[in-house]
C-alpha cells in the first residue's frame, strides 16, 4: 500500500496512522493472562488541521482457553468474566482482533497511510497484549508497528507536567469521571482526546 503524503494524517507522521488503544486484562503477563477488553479510537483531521477523535470500536473478549485470571487484577478493573451480560456479548480473541484489524486497515487506506502506530497511555503494555493475542490466534497481518508507539504519559508530562492519565486529561481541560475509569472504551476515548489536544498544540507548518 503506497501512502499518500498529501493526506494530512499521513503527512504528519511519515505515513503512519495513529490509532488510540486501551486494553483491560486479567494480569500483567501477555502470554499467560487473559485479554478481557480492547478498544480502539480512530482519529481524523478537520479542514483547519485540527485533530479530533472520529470513531470508537470496543470489544468484550472471552478469556482464551487456559488463560490465567488474576484475582487482584479483576478487582482493580471491576470486570467479572462470568457476568451474564459479558457472556452474552463477549467474543473470542480472534474475532475481536480480526474485526479491529480490518477496521484499522480500512482507516489506513482512507488516509493514505502505510502502517498503523499504537497510541496509548504507557502503550508497551497494550501493544504487548495485542501482539500476544494476535500470535495466539495466528493473525499474521497485524497492522500495528511491532514495537514503536506514541505514549501519552510521556507527551502529557511534556505538555502539561502530568503523567497519570486522569491528571493529564484534567490538566488539558477535559472531563474525567473516576467511576468510568478502567473500562477500555472510556480510557481509550479520554486518551484519544488527550493525544489530539497535544498534537494540536504543535501543528506542522
Amino acid at each position: 500500500m503506497n501512502s499518500d503524503r498529501n493526506s494530512p494524517i499521513a503527512g504528519r507522521f511519515r505515513g503512519y496512522y495513529p490509532v488510540v488503544v486501551d486494553v483491560e486484562t486479567a494480569g500483567f503477563n501477555p502470554v499467560k493472562d487473559a485479554l478481557l477488553e480492547a478498544a480502539v479510537v480512530f482519529l481524523q483531521v478537520d479542514p483547519d488541521g485540527v485533530w479530533y477523535p472520529l470513531e470508537t470500536i470496543s470489544k468484550h473478549i472471552r478469556p482464551f482457553p487456559g488463560a490465567n485470571l488474576d484475582k487482584a487484577a479483576l478487582e482493580f478493573t471491576g470486570i467479572d468474566p462470568d457476568h451474564p451480560f459479558r457472556q452474552e456479548i463477549a467474543v473470542s480473541e480472534k474475532q475481536a482482533l480480526r474485526e479491529i484489524f480490518q477496521a484499522v486497515k480500512r482507516m489506513m487506506k482512507q488516509n493514505g497511510c502505510s502502517r498503523a502506530i499504537l497510541v496509548g497511555h504507557n502503550p508497551a503494555f497494550d501493544l504487548s497484549f495485542i501482539n500476544a493475542a494476535a500470535n495466539r490466534c495466528g493473525l499474521t497481518r497485524n497492522p500495528f508497528h511491532p514495537f514503536s508507539t506514541f505514549d501519552t504519559a510521556t507527551l502529557g508530562g511534556l505538555a502539561y507536567g502530568q503523567t497519570v492519565l486522569s491528571r493529564a486529561v484534567q490538566a488539558a481541560g477535559l472531563d474525567w469521571e473516576e467511576e468510568e475509569a478502567h473500562s477500555a472504551r472510556y480510557d481509550a476515548e479520554r486518551t484519544a482526546e488527550l493525544f489530539c489536544n497535544i498534537v494540536n498544540l504543535w501543528p506542522l507548518h
